[in-house]
C-alpha cells in the first residue's frame, strides 16, 4: 500500500471530493431504521464527529504546525515535529480528517458512500501515512523510530494531554491563516448534504430546511472564508514563527 501513498498524497485535494461528492449527493439518503427521530440523532451524532475532528485539526496547527502539502507534492520533512499534539499522536491531522469524512457519511447515510467511500478513504490514509514513514525512517532513522514506539500511529493518547497543552502558546492567528479552507470545506459539506435530504424530501437533524436558510448560512460561511483569506494575502496573521516539519 506504501506504493499508492504518493499518488494519493500528490492528488489527494483532487481526488478526495471527486470520490465524495458524486457518491454523497448522487446517491439517495435514508432515514436512520425509517425513523425521523432515529435519522434526527444519527445527524446530531454526525456532526458532532465531524466538528471533533475539525477541532482536532484546529487543536494541533494552533500548537505545533508542520509544513503542509509537501514539497512539489512529493512528501517532504525539514525536521521531525514532536511538539504538541505529535507528541500524542503521530498523524492527528489524518485522525481529523478521516472523523470529519466519517461524520459527514453519517449525515447522509447512503449505502453507497458507506461501501465505497469507507474503504476508499483508509486505504488512501494508510497509504499516505505508511510512504510518509518510509520517508522519515528513511531521513530521521533512530530518531523516528524512537518517536514511533512512544507515539501511537493514530489513535491520541491522552495521558498528559493536559500538560501539553499548558505548556504551549495557541497561535490563533496561524489556524486562521492555515485552516481558512478546511474550514470551509466541512461546513459547505454539511450544508450541501442537508440540502440533499431536502431535495430527497427529508428533515435534517429533526428540521425541514428551506432553501433561503441553507443560502444564507453557506453565504456566511463564505463572507467568513473570504475575510480569512484577504486577511491572509495582506499579512495580518503573522504567529511568532511556524515550525516546519512532517507535510499534511
Amino acid at each position: 500500500m506504501s506504493r499508492l501513498g504518493p499518488f494519493f498524497f500528490k492528488h489527494r485535494n483532487l481526488l478526495f471530493p471527486v470520490v465524495f461528492l458524486p457518491l454523497a449527493l448522487g446517491t439517495e439518503p435514508r432515514p436512520f431504521l425509517g425513523s425521523a427521530r432515529a435519522d434526527a440523532l444519527l445527524d446530531a451524532a454526525g456532526l458532532a464527529l465531524a466538528i471533533a475532528g475539525q477541532a482536532l485539526r484546529v487543536l494541533v496547527i494552533g500548537l505545533a504546525y508542520i509544513r503542509r502539502g509537501g514539497k512539489d507534492k512529493q512528501i517532504y520533512a525539514a525536521t521531525l515535529v514532536q511538539d504538541g499534539i505529535f507528541a500524542h499522536s503521530r498523524n492527528p491531522l489524518y485522525l481529523g480528517n478521516l472523523m470529519i469524512v466519517a461524520g459527514l457519511m453519517l449525515i447522509h447515510d447512503g449505502p453507497w458512500l458507506y461501501a465505497i467511500g469507507i474503504p476508499f478513504f483508509l486505504v488512501a490514509y494508510v497509504s499516505i501515512v505508511q510512504a510518509e514513514e518510509q520517508y522519515l525512517s528513511a531521513h530521521f532513522g533512530a530518531e523516528y523510530e524512537e518517536y514511533r514506539r512512544r507515539v501511537p500511529r493514530f489513535f491520541l493518547r491522552l495521558e498528559g494531554l493536559g500538560r501539553t497543552l499548558r505548556s504551549m502558546h495557541f497561535e490563533w492567528n496561524r489556524v486562521v491563516r492555515k485552516e481558512y479552507g478546511t474550514l470551509m470545506s466541512t461546513a459547505s459539506g454539511v450544508i450541501l448534504l442537508v440540502a440533499r435530504q431536502s431535495i430527497a424530501g427529508q428533515p435534517s437533524f429533526g428540521i425541514r430546511w428551506s432553501w433561503p436558510v441553507l443560502l444564507a448560512v453557506w453565504v456566511t460561511v463564505a463572507v467568513a472564508w473570504l475575510a480569512a483569506r484577504l486577511l491572509k494575502k495582506s499579512g495580518a496573521l503573522k504567529d511568532s514563527g511556524a515550525v516546519e516539519g512532517r507535510p499534511l
